[in-house]
């Protein structure tokens, strides 16, 4: 026991391990913007300021009043799963529906904080296209949000906090409605070599219920080829949804969640090797990857099964 304390402290102070991989990732993180050119290029300038001071606890204290209404009334939202937490970091892992605001991601995060206070800091993490974004990306900030790159994710873990990923990104946000109760994580198995390389153990979240709150009917894939959003915004749907109070209309514009029944559920840690060379071992990544959304998908499917209706159930 004495042994286990004293590895736990040690992760939650910064690994040498994760240190330098954060260092080693935010090198090559930059030389990737540096790259980057034209839109591509300001949306990449905008989304790499980032920092680790949030979430900016006072800024969401003011929030409650909003925040609280929308999870417990509107959303109805059941969590759990809260034994089954590592001590921190973790990096924990799920999916998560609609666009700009993916209300089954934010509704963790405000029921982390109502769950921990300022005990346990937990950073989100979004799109560059959302981390550049005038209005939102100053939100997100304010919130604690990091951009979904290597060198933020691996700062964050090095720092001892937690970090929340969405690997599937807007191929699973913006999944169709039909497939609302699958777990999309793309096959992008990145977390997984974040994982070993920072010595973290995975955290898998399941989730339904939050694509009711913005039905989406296509995803757009052709379409966004057609206006260039994977050139100019590294996006590749240009998706067709239900959403208020705009009817049938592109998933771009603000909305007016429908009251979905979210229900979230945590998931047994899944540890890894944390011998660095395991990260470039193609056939164990594939593995814990494999195992990660089996994870995810077991637990939706014993959340389906509590659902009462077929819709906002």
């Amino acid at each position: 026991m004495a042994s286990a304390t004293a590895d736990t402290r040690r992760r939650a102070n910064g690994t040498p391990q994760a240190k330098e991989y954060a260092r080693h990732a935010r090198q090559r993180v930059a030389r990737r913007r540096d790259r980057a050119s034209g839109a591509a290029g300001w949306v990449a300038d905008r989304a790499a300021t980032w920092s680790l001071d949030g979430p900016d606890y006072d800024f969401m204290e003011l929030q409650k009043y909003v925040w609280n209404p929308l999870v417990d009334y509107w959303f109805r939202m059941e969590m759990g799963g809260w034994e089954r937490l590592p001590e921190p970091p973790a990096l924990l892992i799920g999916i998560h529906s609609g666009a700009p605001f993916v209300w089954d991601a934010w509704t963790v995060g405000v029921q982390w904080w109502r769950h921990f206070g300022r005990e346990r800091p937990l950073h989100g993490t979004a799109h560059d296209a959302l981390m550049a974004a005038p209005v939102i990306g100053s939100y997100f900030r304010r919130m604690g949000v990091l951009p979904a790159a290597p060198d933020s994710i691996a700062a964050a873990l090095a720092a001892g906090h937690d970090v929340a990923l969405w690997p599937g990104g807007e191929i699973d946000s913006l999944r169709p409605w039909t497939r609302r109760d699958e777990a999309v994580l793309a096959g992008r198995t990145g977390f997984v070599r974040m994982a070993i390389r920072a010595g973290v153990p995975i955290v898998p979240i399941s989730t339904v219920g939050g694509p009711d709150s913005m039905p989406v009917i296509v995803s757009g894939r052709r379409l966004a080829k057609v206006v260039g959003l994977d050139r100019l915004a590294r996006l590749k749907r240009f998706p067709i949804a239900i959403q208020a109070p705009w009817g049938i209309s592109p998933a771009i514009l603000p909305e007016l969640p429908f009251p979905a029944k979210i229900r979230t559920a945590f998931q047994k840690p899944i540890e890894l090797d944390t011998d660095p060379e395991r990260a470039d071992d193609e056939e164990y990544v594939e593995a814990m990857y494999d195992e990660v959304r089996a994870s995810i998908q077991s637990g939706m499917d014993a959340l389906v099964r509590r659902r009462r209706l077929p819709l906002f159930g």
